[in-house]
């Protein structure tokens, strides 16, 4: 372990946790995920199995395992053994107890979450060991899972999102003589009715570490049910299992004659094939899809498989697209509208007795969020609608907070007004946020032919990366210069920042006089941050940090 360790550090609990060199470690695991991902291209099984062997009995990887289930949402989250990882030195032996010998999963704990059309679904919970054998295994997995992806599959892969797949669907249907019908597919209980045999047959891994989540089982009111089909519930590694499952299926339909038109789009288990007409898509494409499926165990439901003429339009990942004339619209669906009103509305029937500031703080990161995600597609329109209807839904809140005040005196108690707008709902320089102050822009889709696995793609995937953060921090001046400035990288160990993985850093701490000026500040991943300030807590040297902001 001493390499990936500090030599300088004392040898405590607390010391050896915080002492890792999470650059070294980072360095490590992805230079071996390109050499498994080369050897996959080239199709050199049996060095892929020797190199993910390597890697899984790699101190970094079994490091850098834990660190990822314990700072994930679901860190504080336990399994049936209902044990978490929360200490400095309970991450510390969890890196030694991740062995092969002697491994056996244990049960998932089932519990049951509200569904957004009422009802609930299943979800399994692993143990935190489980999580990080999990983690551990997809680390050597995921490389040749990229290698041999579908290239329009973009769900739960690196640097690919819905927006990629709105882009690619764009290009499919916006010219003259595009495709004029769809499929839209639905997989029936796709993650719970995977064929564990055909996944014992084809997945690239372990087969006993496999076979022991596959067969884990869950336990519901202290009883113990077993699992004879589908991906582990909740498991890190269920994502890729089900995409190598899906996986090739892109394959069959681009084979197709191109005189008929037929595009492939996949986002997880849903997806959308085109066709030149709809007896294409009944006859020749169906049978393929349903051929393909019931190998892997899966069917198609019935009801929810439809094939639509795009002068009616689809639903797909929470927008609608459809044609008018020759012109292709995309915009949030309806379904997709209503229930972010729904949300808004329910959030201040909850603040009826709130501030208004508490009022800002619920609602602006709700709206953020809901613009963000659809700002890639035709949204001014419906931006500002929705716009009008939050404006409405706050004035009925201000309105019901004082039934005994009048309207006059009510509009002056919450809403304010500049030189360019009036009713500007806000306390100070705190106001609500307009859908519409969202910059509503053509997105730029990921290219196909790159991999997050090859190091002369690096380049191509530092540049997105900045892309697609330069478009979610838009109006946060300090944090943009901050992540140009490092180029999006942690100040401390190097490793690329993500949009959710950073903290702010004061380089003098402001307690011994520093400033939250820009010349002060740094951004640092989660951890690092919180490793500098345990060497501070020790009088420990802390890891340097690049003045020149790398």
């Amino acid at each position: 372990m001493d390499a990936i360790i500090d030599g300088d550090v004392a040898s405590s609990h607390l010391s050896n946790w915080h002492s890792i060199n999470w650059k070294a470690t980072s360095c490590a695991v992805s230079r071996m995920q390109a050499r498994i991902a080369k050897a996959a291209k080239d199709k050199q099984w049996r060095r892929v199995k020797r190199l993910q062997k390597l890697l899984v009995r790699s101190t970094a990887a079994k490091a850098t395992a834990v660190r990822r289930v314990t700072e994930n949402q679901g860190r504080r989250t336990p399994g049936v053994d209902r044990a978490t990882w929360s200490t400095p030195a309970a991450k510390w032996n969890a890196i030694n107890s991740l062995q092969r010998k002697g491994y056996k999963a244990k049960p998932l704990r089932r519990i049951h979450i509200p569904k957004a059309r009422g009802g609930t679904r299943p979800l399994g919970i692993p143990t935190m060991k489980d999580r990080a054998m999990q983690a551990l295994y997809l680390y050597a997995l995921d490389p040749v899972a990229e290698a041999y992806g579908d290239i329009h599959s973009y769900g739960f892969r690196s640097f690919r999102s819905t927006a990629d797949a709105a882009a690619h669907l764009k290009t499919c249907l916006s010219t003259k003589t595009s495709s004029r019908w769809v499929m839209e597919g639905d997989i029936k209980g796709c993650f719970d009715n995977i064929s564990h045999d055909w996944l014992m047959k084809h997945v690239p891994i372990d087969r006993h570490v496999l076979s022991q989540w596959l067969k884990a089982g869950f336990m519901e009111d202290r009883k113990l049910f077993p699992t004879d089909a589908g991906t582990p519930q909740g498991g890190i590694i269920s994502p890729v299992l089900a995409n190598i499952v899906l996986d090739g299926l892109g394959r069959l339909i681009d084979a197709l004659p191109r005189r008929n038109k037929c595009n492939f789009v996949r986002y997880a288990d849903d997806f959308v094939i085109t066709g030149a007409s709809a007896e294409i898509l009944e006859r020749k494409v169906k049978p393929i899809v349903v051929k393909f499926l019931a190998e892997r165990g899966l069917t198609l439901s019935e009801s929810k498989t439809k094939i639509t003429h795009m002068d009616e339009g689809f639903d797909f990942l929470g927008w609608n697209f459809r044609k008018f004339g020759n012109l292709l619209l995309r915009r949030p669906s309806k379904q997709n509208t209503n229930a972010f009103m729904a949300k808004i509305r329910s959030q201040l029937r909850l603040l009826r007795g709130s501030t208004q500031d508490d009022v800002l703080h619920v609602l602006n990161p709700i709206i953020r969020g809901w613009g963000m995600y659809h700002q890639v597609v035709n949204a001014s329109e419906p931006f500002a609608r929705l716009d009008h209807l939050i404006h409405h839904a706050v004035w009925c809140w201000a309105k019901r907070r004082h039934p005994t005040k009048g309207l006059r005196w009510i509009k002056r108690r919450y809403f304010r007004r500049n030189k360019s707008r009036d009713w500007i709902f806000g306390v100070g320089k705190h106001t609500l946020m307009r859908l519409s102050s969202l910059k509503v822009g053509e997105y730029i889709k990921v290219r196909s032919d790159v991999s997050p696995y090859d190091p002369k793609d690096e380049s191509y995937f530092n540049q997105r990366l900045q892309y697609r953060m330069k478009r979610s921090l838009t109006g946060k001046r300090k944090l943009l210069w901050l992540w140009t400035k490092q180029e999006a990288k942690c100040a401390c160990c190097g490793r690329k920042l993500t949009s959710t993985s950073w903290h702010i850093h004061h380089k003098v701490f402001r307690v011994y006089g520093g400033s939250d000026r820009l010349s002060n500040l740094v951004l640092l991943h989660t951890t690092c941050h919180e490793q500098l300030h345990a060497r501070a807590r020790l009088r420990l040297s802390p890891p340097p940090i690049d003045e020149g902001g790398l």
